[in-house]
């Protein structure tokens, strides 16, 4: 099964996957969320214990989901390959990295783009700053940048972040050691039945389409190639089909209720440190989880890192805040980003240009 060969699979499989975040949003997941990397990497995070944040604490089976369907669908196809050896400490701190400007934003790239067909247009400003961010990484790329050739390892290697994907699952489904939100985002949610088919759903044809959202703006400028913004296209579709057809479609910017904020520097630099960051990585935060399903243990460290840096979040004050209405006085409360969380954004910004300018390969330097 190759859907990577023409536009229209491609896009097919954007139609898929949008499909499957729809319907997780109409079983419950958060509104205008319904499938976002960084916050369910976030809230899974809260759930063991690696931040006190009581509002955002559930194992998200569709983390869970993403990488064990990557690694299904790469075995069967016979694609798995079991890498490692690519610069794994720089790729840890770019996760921890995408994070931070991930939850300085309020979502990462696929969630910018389901909030963008909700009508959201904070999004729209933020996509600005993701794609200067990918521009500014893809720079970087044409003066020489990278993080060394990753080289086969043991097979065992590879199916390391899988089992332990599969073992967060049983322990949410078989213990009571995992903790869970009893209000507020993590809160929220689809069924786990539902919540872990979508899962694999999305990671199985997120792996044969090579989503991914950082992917698609660097080959548009690198290579004029719009193959892979044919998948993200695909989803944009159906999640707008599906948000006019529910009365989620808001257009505008302070609207409370859907996890936003309106500070526009800060979504742009928020989102522009995804962008630089995710093309450094060789990813965006989705991709990440796909290739680690598929055997590369540098991406395994890029999540663990992603992992690190949602604690770190919550647990250093970062995190944004979005627009609410107060409860008692019925005023809308604006979200913002803590001072915290600028001066951590300004300075993964300038990590990133130590790392995109200090590593090249051989024969540019």
């Amino acid at each position: 099964m190759n859907l990577s060969d023409s536009k229209k699979k491609l896009a097919l499989a954007g139609v898929v996957c949008g499909l499957v975040a729809a319907c997780l949003a109409y079983l419950g997941n958060p509104a205008n969320m319904a499938f976002c990397i960084a916050c369910f990497i976030r809230d899974t995070a809260g759930a063991l214990g690696m931040h006190q944040a009581e509002v955002v604490q559930y194992a998200r089976p569709e983390i869970i989901g993403l990488v064990i369907g990557a690694f299904i669908i790469s075995v069967a196809t016979k694609e798995y390959r079991s890498t490692a050896g690519s610069s794994p400490m720089i790729r840890f701190v770019l996760g921890m990295i995408i994070v931070i400007g991930s939850l300085v934003f309020l979502g990462c790239p696929l969630r910018m783009v389901i909030r963008m067909s909700a009508g959201d247009l904070n999004a729209w400003v933020a996509l600005i700053g993701f794609i200067l961010g990918v521009a500014t990484g893809v720079f970087a790329l044409k003066q020489g940048f990278s993080l060394g050739r990753a080289r086969m390892a043991n097979k065992e290697s590879g199916a390391v972040l899988p089992v332990l994907m599969l073992g967060i699952l049983i322990l949410a489904l078989c213990t009571s050691l995992l903790k869970a939100s009893e209000a507020g985002p993590g809160s929220l949610h689809a069924p786990i039945i539902a919540s872990l088919i979508g899962g694999l759903i999305f990671g199985a044809f997120a792996q044969k389409s090579r989503m991914c959202f950082a992917g698609s703006i660097r080959d548009i400028i690198l290579m004029k190639n719009f193959d892979l913004f044919s998948v993200i296209a695909g989803l944009f579709v159906v999640m707008l089909i599906f948000n006019v057809a529910t009365g989620r479609f808001v257009l505008g910017f302070d609207t409370p209720g859907v996890i936003a904020h309106s500070e526009h520097l800060w979504n742009i630099l928020g989102m522009y440190t995804v962008g630089f960051a995710a093309t450094l990585a060789g990813g965006c935060p989705l991709r990440q989880l796909i290739l680690a399903g598929q055997g590369s243990s540098d991406s395994a460290v890029t999540v663990m890192g992603m992992f690190v840096g949602a604690a770190l979040c919550h647990n250093f004050g970062l995190a944004a805040s979005g627009t609410a209405m107060n409860a008692e006085t019925k005023e809308i409360v604006a979200g913002a980003v803590p001072f915290n969380g600028k001066v951590a954004c300004i300075i993964c910004i300038v990590v990133c240009f130590i790392i995109a300018f200090t590593n090249k390969r051989d024969e540019a330097k």
